[in-house]
């Protein structure tokens, strides 16, 4: 599904077209995370906006591609009640996320230690994996809902677990710079963490996964 031009921008009829045009224009200049997080705040994406991105699957939470170049990956992530990520890490790079339609909760973590710290290629950031021993601690949970608040990763705070503990679906929006196609993911209960890959739903509004 091609992307519109921006037309109308008041942030009550703000459309996909708007939103990404927007962001492009922001690709001129630093992107920082509070550029970003100010954007986002002022051009709100209401749940009917992005409902050719809203797919949904009882297995696990889908990732819907909007738009993606070099510096933005923009995405819907659909979660049924009581789906979640496993925790993982960021790799440094900034992220944002809003919700059109629900809530979820964001569980941070700090990294702490493990027994495999010559994998890392810098510390609480990224590394290559292969630990079977490790040490996270949750430093805080941050409710984000319809409307209401927003949740960002950067450098300093890059690991984290997103989960729908609700009774109803949610439909977040998620800005990402750069963009990534794998993550570090840890398994607390078996003591490993492992390099895993990322994968789309859908791709402009079109499901490519069953």
């Amino acid at each position: 599904m091609p992307l519109q031009p921006a037309t109308e921008t008041h942030p009550l009829h703000t459309s996909i077209g708007d939103f990404v045009a927007g962001l492009k224009e922001l690709e001129r200049d630093l992107i920082t995370k509070d550029r970003i997080a100010k954007y986002m705040a002022a051009m709100p994406l209401r749940a009917e906006a992005l409902k050719n991105y809203v797919w949904w699957r009882d297995s696990f939470y889908t990732r819907n591609l909007i738009y993606r170049d070099d510096l933005f990956e923009v995405m819907t992530i659909c979660w049924s009640p009581g789906q979640k990520t496993a925790i993982h890490t960021h790799n440094g790079q900034l992220g944002w996320m809003t919700v059109a339609q629900g809530e979820v909760v964001t569980h941070e973590y700090k990294h702490g230690s493990c027994n495999a710290p010559e994998n890392q290629n810098v510390v609480n950031i990224d590394c290559l994996g292969g630990a079977t021993e490790l040490q996270l601690d949750r430093i805080g949970s941050v409710a984000c809902a319809e409307g209401t608040g927003m949740v960002t990763v950067d450098k300093l705070q890059t690991i984290h677990q997103i989960e729908n503990a609700g009774s109803t679906g949610c439909v977040s929006l998620h800005v990402y710079s750069k963009p990534f196609d794998s993550c570090i993911a840890f398994d607390l209960d078996k003591q490993r963490c492992y390099r895993r890959n990322l994968s789309y739903f859908s791709k402009d509004g079109q499901q490519i996964q069953s």
